[in-house]
């Protein structure tokens, strides 16, 4: 039995239907790609600046403008000269 006219532009409006309906599907799942990369992009830059304001931190912390007034509150003194030993590791070369 062969198919008549309007079987065919039935037919053909299914698969037309059917095209635009998964175009629509990809460019939503797109949409909503773009959308959680962007959220993505957003916290990282968070966290990036966070880190830098770390970063500075640990580097006022541990400079010797800082850690010179603490020691002597402690009582203890910056060591002379003669009294750094430096203690090779083992399995380098002295140099």
């Amino acid at each position: 039995m062969a198919l008549k006219g309007r079987h065919w532009i039935a037919t053909w409006l299914l698969l037309v239907l059917t095209a635009l309906w998964a175009v629509v599907a990809r460019q939503t799942s797109a949409l909503s790609a773009a959308r959680e990369l962007t959220e993505f992009r957003a916290g990282r830059a968070t966290l990036e600046g966070r880190r830098a304001d770390l970063e500075r931190r640990i580097r006022v912390a541990t400079s010797r403008a800082v850690l010179v007034p603490r020691a002597q509150r402690l009582g203890l003194r910056a060591p002379a000269d003669s009294e750094i030993v430096l203690l090779p590791v083992p399995g380098t070369p002295a140099h």
